[in-house]
């Protein structure tokens, strides 16, 4: 049995669209089970789709809380999609590197989506339009500072490009990322248009948002799937179902048959690095 007893506990942060609640996990079954292996893990509580420098700023404020609760001096964090830009900007411009051992991020766009660049070339008035829209449903939702038009900018390679000038990896910070991928339009509902319009426009395996050229980021691990026909998609890599995905043994290292088991193994390594 794996043991996920990491030196620093773990914090999660999540994508854009969502929040952290206590009701509907964003995480799913993946938080306890840590737990149950020994893992503190905090949660980054930042808002669903306010912009990066915000949800910093936000993500600072539960650093510091899980620090002071939990003892430590520093934090590893897991972030999924643009939770991994939030991240890295928290790291890099708000210079919090001191308080992060590692940063492992998971379909997070460290490049900028080709397809958003597309998508930004529609009138700039419908845009917005969406953008304002986005935002009155992420303001029930609970959201502070919602600023989707400005978020959907921030998803493009131009904006990646400068973003990654200025926010370069920290030396004192462990940085690996990770990438999942569907194999077909019905590997999930819920992604079959995106996937479609993605494979498209960029020709490139996707896990229905974006494509292994926006995920791939320092020390990369590489592009995983399923043993299924079905593959794993961008809500799969949250345990948005939760429920394994195949009753199949792994074949090799890029197959999960459990997205719970995946994540135990990247803790259990954090664990043996000493972090």
């Amino acid at each position: 049995m794996f043991s996920c007893k990491t030196k620093y506990p773990v914090m999660l942060v999540h994508g854009m669209g969502f929040r952290d609640r206590k009701i509907f996990n964003y995480w799913g079954r993946i938080p306890k089970e840590l737990e149950k292996r020994g893992c503190k893990v905090f949660y980054g509580n930042q808002d669903a789709n306010a912009t990066v420098h915000d949800n910093a700023v936000m993500l600072r404020k539960s650093l510091y809380n899980a620090l002071e609760k939990s003892g430590s001096e520093k934090v590893n964090i897991i972030a999924h999609s643009k939770g991994g830009i939030d991240s890295r900007y928290l790291i890099s411009s708000l210079k919090e590197y001191n308080r992060i051992a590692s940063l492992s991020t998971i379909d997070a766009p460290h490049n900028g989506s080709e397809t958003v660049d597309f998508l930004m070339k529609f009138p700039d008035i419908l845009v917005k339009l969406t953008g304002k829209i986005t935002d009155f449903f992420m303001c029930i939702q609970g959201d502070r500072k919602p600023d989707s038009y400005r978020v959907f900018h921030e998803l493009t390679t131009d904006y990646m490009k400068k973003f990654n000038s200025e926010n370069p990896d920290i030396p004192e910070v462990y940085y690996q990322s990770f990438g999942f991928r569907m194999k077909n339009p019905f590997s999930d509902i819920i992604m079959a248009f995106p996937y479609s319009v993605i494979r498209l426009i960029e020709h490139s395996d996707t896990d229905g948002l974006l494509t292994e050229r926006a995920m791939r980021w320092t020390n990369f691990r590489g592009m995983y799937t399923s043993p299924e026909r079905r593959g794993i998609s961008h809500c799969d890599a949250t345990d948005l179902r939760r429920r394994a995905f195949s009753k199949k043994k792994p074949q090799n290292e890029y197959e999960v048959s459990d997205i719970v088991d995946f994540y135990v193994e990247l803790v259990s390594e954090l664990k043996e690095m000493g972090l």
